[in-house]
């Protein structure tokens, strides 16, 4: 198991005591060790995806092209 996902383990145990035997929230975290700022990350999604897929193709296709390049390349397309 990596460590992302025995993070992910301890932060259900930790929401899991909470709900199940009504403790607060810096009690269960402490009981199983997670970091009380651990509990509360939520991962956000990457507005530009597209984006970022689009500066790929582009850069793949013209090797020798450099950011700026790229930059001026994607603004053109809009």
């Amino acid at each position: 198991m990596s460590s992302s996902e025995s993070g992910k383990v301890r932060r259900e145990v930790a929401g899991h005591l909470q709900v199940a035997y009504d403790i607060s929230e810096r009690r269960a975290c402490q009981a199983t060790g997670v970091s009380r700022s651990s509990q509360r990350y939520t991962k956000r999604s990457d507005p530009q995806v597209a984006l970022r897929m689009r500066l790929k193709e582009l850069a793949a296709a013209r090797v020798r092209y450099g950011y700026r390049r790229l930059h001026l390349l994607l603004r053109r397309e809009g």
